[in-house]
């Protein structure tokens, strides 16, 4: 049988939260899912039962269905696919879709200018899910308790965000945070950290921003009036 080139094959890693699945970025679909199948067939043991894996595809465009094929057949050897590292917006909808963590990576050729399209996921992010993405991310639900998202650029939550939001990752302190229901257990816009502020928090949509080297709230109405006067400090 004749060997393909390692650029052509699935590679498995150990990693210190599991294990790492590399799909090959041009061979067939097909070539792929026999090539994991005789891998997990052959015993290999890289692995135990209940082993996370992270799967690594890149610039290699997978979709839903595909991410289901990888789980159900890495189920058959009790490893669990939990997160999807991507370069691909695509591929990135398509994991969080799935209740899978994402971690979108800026290609390697793309400069640290570039401007990314935002992440747009029309869902509840579950808790244990953490969202990672080079530009703005907007969720159309809600962001529970548990759940994380990151975002080099703005967060911006049309439902209730209660999970941990991170905006502005790379250090923009320009970066906004803004949700219809503001109630999260942590706030963070670059290297400013905050946690919500005690008591009920007002129904009405909400921006969090920096000013004076903090982390401040305003009214999503007021948020203009609240640059030069604050609603609440964190």
């Amino acid at each position: 049988m004749q060997t393909l080139p390692l650029e052509q094959q699935i590679t498995f890693k150990g990693s210190a939260e599991g294990l790492r699945l590399l799909l090959p970025p041009v061979t067939p679909w097909e070539e792929v899912m026999q090539q994991l199948q005789q891998r997990l067939d052959a015993g290999e043991r890289l692995w135990s039962g209940g082993v996370r894996v992270t799967l690594e595809c890149q610039d290699r465009l997978v979709d839903a269905p595909q991410l289901e094929q990888i789980a159900q057949l890495l189920a058959t050897q009790q490893l669990t696919l939990l997160k999807v590292i991507t370069t691909r917006r695509q591929t990135a909808v398509a994991a969080a879709v799935a209740g899978l963590s994402v971690d979108q990576e800026a290609a390697k050729e793309s400069p640290k200018s570039a401007w990314f399209e935002p992440l747009y996921l029309q869902q509840t992010v579950r808790s244990g899910v953490k969202v990672s993405h080079p530009g703005t991310v907007i969720v159309v639900g809600d962001v529970n308790p548990g759940a994380e998202i990151l975002a080099h650029g703005d967060i911006l939550v049309w439902g209730k965000l209660r999970g941990l939001a991170h905006a502005g990752v790379a250090g923009n302190e320009r970066a906004l945070i803004f949700s219809l229901h503001l109630a999260p257990t942590q706030l963070r816009i670059a290297e400013y950290l905050a946690r919500a502020p005690e008591g009920p928090s007002p129904d009405l949509p909400e921006v969090a921003y920096v000013r004076e080297e903090s982390i401040h709230i305003a009214l999503a109405v007021d948020l203009r009036a609240a640059q030069g006067q604050r609603r609440k400090s964190l």
